[in-house]
């Protein structure tokens, strides 16, 4: 009788002590069934984020770990480890949205930072063109043909205007033999601009992918945490460059 009356009480007591557990779980689940995670400001906040969420994942495998040991212990073995295991997923469900939100908004930050210089970038080029385009153009050098030295008495009328022709012939040969380095410069500066265009127009493109990876990659995160599949994020089609 007296055997019976003792286990009857450590029944008792183990169902309160479980009663104890649940009433933790509930609050527990309270605080982290539907996360709410404060928006990050500052890429410093984010790695701190990070690093807090790494220190808590540790802690709460570290409690599950004991936990588990302590359940074994427990009359109600599986109900104890339910119980361990639950709360253990509540806690990395919020981790998980915390740690999304961090990673989400520092590339979102690395994106914002590398359009404000692809934009810098785009106004220099706009500026050095207007000003190349309002500069004057360079005044041309005329080289005035040298007289032509007195001609030793004796000379013909035929031999001077000879030597006035090629003299002539020899200031037309050099501004033509100039004529193709003139046009050399221009198609490289219009090369220049072209490749600056095609290249912005490349990391443009990189970025909007980069970006739809990480919406597609927090829009998952933010699934997996609510129980739902993640809709399916559509990923921009390469665009080539203007020719």
């Amino acid at each position: 009788m007296a055997n019976t009356l003792y286990k009857l009480g450590a029944a008792l007591g183990l169902v309160l002590a479980l009663s104890g557990c649940a009433h933790q779980g509930g609050a527990a689940l309270d605080e982290v069934g539907v996360p709410q995670v404060p928006a990050t400001l500052s890429v410093d906040e984010a790695d701190a984020k990070l690093k807090q969420v790494a220190s808590e994942r540790e802690a709460a495998e570290n409690e599950f770990a004991a936990r588990e040991l302590e359940c074994y212990d427990k009359f109600f073995v599986n109900n104890c480890l339910d119980k361990a295991k639950e709360k253990r997923r509540l806690i990395l469900v919020r981790l998980r949205a915390v740690e999304a939100e961090a990673n989400y908004f520092k590339r979102a930050e690395s994106v914002r930072l590398r359009d404000i210089d692809l934009a810098r970038t785009q106004e220099d080029a706009r500026l050095d063109a207007e000003q190349r385009a309002a500069a004057p153009p360079k005044p041309v050098k005329v080289v005035t043909p040298e007289p032509a030295p007195p001609k030793p008495e004796g000379k013909s009328v035929a031999e001077r205007e000879a030597a006035q022709a090629a003299k002539v012939a020899k200031q037309a040969a050099a501004d033509a033999a100039d004529a193709p380095r003139r046009a050399a410069r221009e198609a490289a500066y219009a090369k220049k601009q072209a490749d600056a265009v095609a290249r912005q127009q490349r990391v443009a493109q990189r970025l909007a992918e980069r970006q739809a990876e990480a919406q597609a990659k927090a829009a998952k995160a933010a699934a997996e945490a609510a129980g739902t599949p993640a809709a399916a994020v559509p990923v921009p089609v390469p665009v080539p460059p203007a020719k």
